[in-house]
């Protein structure tokens, strides 16, 4: 029995690390092959008609809109009156999708504790939107330009509005990092293959942006896209 046991032990030390590999160099891989990407010699030079980006803080990435535009007021979406103090020049919104127990409880790097990490990545936890009014001087570190035509910001707004229940914003009462986010419940529930970053990635490549066709790591999101030039 002790051997038995010892036998399965050295096999999951060694089965492991191999899944792992093979997970990372998945999604490694498939950066070299993105959807929609455009074909060479059609690069497009057309100014872009909605300015966006992607943030990204080295493990989570964001989408960001301008507040408002032709096409969707944010504002009207997330009021300012579930947010504890939105600064009076904030000119985009910041949009996030993630596990619940890992959003409440991780407010900074801090707060991660291995249980927390490992739940997020078992699933089974329901997700939420996590929402960020910011100032255009927040843009200029980590973030990656992501200029979009307007059919093309149509379709992931959309895209963001349907994560909503019910295509209802509800917020988590008491629930906020600062004066200026807020929590909403949101559909669908996190694990190892359905991350913050493939939430994101999805959005991207029904827009029709160039975008790895997996992204469960920040940098499969980021690497098809230029970083804003503080």
């Amino acid at each position: 029995m002790p051997n038995r046991w010892l036998r399965r032990v050295a096999l999951a030390l060694l089965v492991l690390p191999l899944l792992a590999a093979v997970y990372v160099g998945t999604a490694c891989a498939l950066m070299f092959w993105p959807a929609n990407a455009t074909p060479r010699g059609e690069a497009t030079t057309d100014a872009p008609e909605v300015q966006a980006w992607v943030l990204s803080n080295g493990v989570h990435t964001d989408l960001v809109f301008p507040v408002r535009s032709a096409a969707v007021d944010w504002g009207q979406i997330f009021p300012v009156a579930h947010f504890k103090a939105v600064p009076p020049d904030a000119e985009f919104i910041a949009i996030g999708w993630g596990d619940r127990e890992f959003y409440l409880n991780t407010p900074t790097w801090g707060d991660l504790t291995a249980s927390r990490a490992f739940g997020a990545l078992r699933g089974g936890n329901r997700a939420l939107l996590h929402v960020t009014y910011l100032r255009r001087s927040q843009l200029r570190h980590n973030a990656f330009e992501l200029p979009l035509a307007q059919a093309q910001y149509a379709q992931l707004a959309a895209y963001v509005r349907a994560a909503l229940p019910a295509g209802r914003a509800t917020p988590i009462a008491g629930a906020h990092y600062g004066n200026d986010d807020a929590f909403y419940e949101a559909e669908g529930g996190y694990h190892l293959f359905e991350t913050c970053n493939t939430w994101t990635g999805r959005g991207l490549r029904q827009a029709g942006v160039t975008a790895s066709r997996w992204t469960p790591f920040d940098f499969n999101v980021t690497w098809h896209l230029q970083p804003v030039r503080p």
